[in-house]
């Protein structure tokens, strides 16, 4: 089968709550507790910024839409997409941790390095609700980079581990083999549409997965020659490729867990090069509204060992202040500000990222800050 996926950039929901009209933007911390609806390729935030809802109808005008709680869930309320079965879906409604087209979750400790993933570097549990009708697969959507960041279209691989599938579809390319992996059976498919695109479909479907090994089927590709261990993984999604149908799909909870690139390994014999230490730190803002603002600043190690303990600091500018912070610790006096790790993400490897959000209030405007240190 031949079809090439195309993706838009995700577009930020002005959602209203269905119990709620005129609710605030999303970005507002109080804006999640109500049940949203998200249609055409609108997104929202859930956990606190941690992941990220997206409904990503980008092959059909249909008629589509998801409800979603502000928890990593969501729910196809209705769909009318009707693609033919030998094409492409309509869409891909579903979750992400890690970085989208440039639009990044908090926290989530990607990208990493192929080469550093290792036995549970990389789990993920996912439940969901499948009806027995439409034509749809339930899979995840898994993308590398040869860099550690882009804006646009992953250059590297986009891995898609099949859990089950309604009706006459199946992946892109063509099977190419099979594989026994972490106990379970899978059917290998390739094919190329401009990157690699490698499919594990489950030889015996399931429902749910419960702390699934990513780690070992990216290394099982490795093998394959798909992925390079150069490149990065930079974003873990999970959802449903909608051909026909689909109302009633639902993940019912869905989690991420990075632990981080291994040991950071020692010195090496005489004429090898020392390890260096190094960070870089990207402010940028998530959304605003009247009164308030959420940003965040993206902390990459960009040196050869690990780095521990970084710090950050900057000015706000105006009157702004922070009234939340989450993945670090925080103290602002005046408008200078100073930030310290959280207790988990206080070490970062070498080429990984990770992201401290916050929300503040200002009366001026949501204008970021003339320089963030590092250190």
């Amino acid at each position: 089968m031949e079809w090439t996926r195309k993706f838009i950039t995700p577009v930020v929901a002005l959602a209203v709550p269905a119990a709620v009209a005129g609710a605030m933007a999303l970005g507002s911390a109080t804006a999640q507790a109500a049940t949203t609806t998200l249609c055409n390729s609108q997104t929202a935030t859930a956990a606190g910024g941690a992941y990220t809802v997206q409904n990503n109808e980008w092959g059909s005008s249909a008629s589509e839409c998801i409800t979603t709680d502000g928890s990593p869930d969501f729910t196809v309320a209705n769909s009318s997409i009707d693609n033919a079965t030998n094409g492409a879906p309509g869409g891909y409604p579903s979750l992400y941790k890690g970085c989208h087209w440039g639009v990044c979750t908090t926290g989530s400790g990607l990208p990493i390095p192929v080469s550093s993933m290792s036995t549970g570097t990389v789990t993920t549990s996912w439940n969901t609700t499948q009806p027995g009708t439409g034509a749809y697969d339930v899979a995840y959507d898994i993308w590398f980079n040869q860099t550690p960041t882009t804006s646009g279209q992953p250059n590297g691989a986009e891995l898609m581990i099949w859990l089950n599938h309604s009706g006459s579809v199946q992946p892109f390319g063509s099977q190419v083999g099979a594989a026994s992996i972490g106990g379970r059976g899978y059917n290998v498919w390739e094919g190329n549409q401009g990157w690699n695109t490698i499919s594990y479909t489950m030889t015996t479907g399931t429902t749910s997965v419960s702390n699934l090994d990513i780690d070992q089927i990216v290394a099982d590709a490795v093998s394959r020659g798909y992925i390079q261990p150069s490149w990065y993984l930079i974003d873990v999604e999970a959802g449903f490729e909608l051909w026909q149908g689909g109302a009633g799909l639902a993940t019912n909870s869905f989690a991420v867990n990075v632990n981080g690139s291994s040991n950071g390994g020692g010195g090496g014999t005489g004429g090898s090069t020392p390890p260096t230490t190094g960070c870089t730190a990207a402010y940028s803002v998530v959304n605003s509204w009247s009164g308030g603002f959420q940003a965040q600043v993206t902390v990459t190690n960009t040196g050869s060992s690990s780095l521990s303990g970084w710090q950050l600091g900057w000015t706000l500018p105006g009157d702004q202040k922070i009234n939340s912070l989450w993945n670090g610790s925080y103290t602002q006096s005046g408008q200078q500000v100073a930030v310290t790790p959280a207790s988990y993400n206080g070490t970062i490897a070498p080429g990984s990222s990770v992201t401290v959000g916050f929300t503040a209030t200002d009366t001026t405007g949501a204008a970021p800050p003339s320089a963030v240190s590092c250190s």
